[in-house]
């Protein structure tokens, strides 16, 4: 799209709204400066909010209630005309929007990898029994409780770089984070090994932005706005990925993994459900038409539930 051709439709003035963490701000600057380029004659802003999810930080997100935590009051914003419109790490999205809300763009996906960081060790298998290993996720804390039940898994909260302190403390001998994260922010050095999938499976949606709006009838056609920043083929696997999720009621509250790829016309999704401790997973794949990512993800869902997800999930 020109520039020229698209600042016509732009309104004169958008506000973003973005958690205050430097990750969220550079993913908020990240949409406003791509904005700017379609929309030079647009001013756009972003108001910077604190949410609930970012300032209780001594218990894990599975105790608190999960991903809403971090999305609640930059919905508020938008649903009061305060922001346009939210920029999100689309794995920290509620896996069902309140009414009146919707995705509007998916950015293409960066790494989607989780990725190991210590000071003094390079991989999982070189940490000596009864190691401690932080992570705020259920998901991470089944993977590799499973993998590698000789370690102490601790959780660990707080933005990137609180935890990237608390490691270079000694309070921690490796914490594991998502590659995407230390990538945007330069921290690519600090990463010692990446985990692969078939080791640590990815949360529904890692490694891409995704843009919430709330839908209005008087205000810009948003999601025409928005198109341009769209990737068609990062959508189509997240919407798979989600599928799984929502289906099987997917929060913090439970280690679920789901992953998707595309070659060709032909997508290739995996999904893993498993007790926090590793003792019991579950996993199941599937392949299908890339064009239809709901119905791939309807399969997978059905094939745990068939192995007894159900049993897990009531857990």
């Amino acid at each position: 799209m020109n520039p020229s051709d698209s600042a016509a439709k732009a309104p004169s003035r958008l506000v973003i709204a973005s958690r205050e963490s430097r990750l969220a701000m550079w993913q908020a600057e990240h949409v406003r400066d791509r904005l700017k380029l379609l929309y030079p004659q647009c001013e756009i802003s972003i108001l910077g909010i604190t949410t609930l999810g970012d300032q209780l930080l001594e218990q894990t997100l599975s105790k608190l209630g999960g991903k809403s935590l971090f999305v609640k009051e930059l919905e508020t914003a938008m649903a009061e005309g305060r922001a346009d419109l939210a920029v999100h790490s689309l794995k920290d999205m509620p896996m069902t929007l309140p009414d009146g809300f919707v995705i509007a763009a998916m950015l293409e996906r960066d790494d989607a990898r989780d990725a190991l960081i210590s000071n003094h060790y390079a991989s999982l298998a070189e940490l000596p029994a009864g190691a401690v290993v932080g992570t705020g996720s259920l998901r991470r804390q089944a993977l590799i409780a499973a993998r590698y039940p000789q370690l102490l898994i601790k959780p660990l909260r707080g933005n990137l770089d609180t935890r990237l302190a608390k490691l270079d403390r000694g309070e921690y001998a490796a914490i594991i984070l998502a590659a995407a994260g230390l990538n945007r922010l330069g921290l690519a050095a600090r990463i010692r090994s990446f985990l692969p999938p078939e080791m640590s499976l990815p949360a529904p949606g890692q490694g891409t932005l995704a843009i919430e709006i709330a839908q209005r009838d008087d205000g810009p056609d948003l999601i025409a706005l928005l198109a341009p920043l769209h990737h068609a083929p990062s959508a189509l696997v997240s919407i798979a990925e989600r599928t799984v999720s929502r289906q099987l009621g997917g929060s913090c509250q439970v280690p679920l993994s789901a992953y998707a790829t595309i070659s060709g016309d032909q997508m290739h999704l995996r999904a893993m459900v498993a007790t926090p401790d590793g003792r019991r997973m579950l996993t199941a794949e599937a392949r299908g038409p890339a064009s239809a990512p709901e119905a791939l993800g309807l399969q997978v869902a059905d094939q745990l539930r068939a192995q007894g997800a159900a049993d897990i999930l009531a857990t």
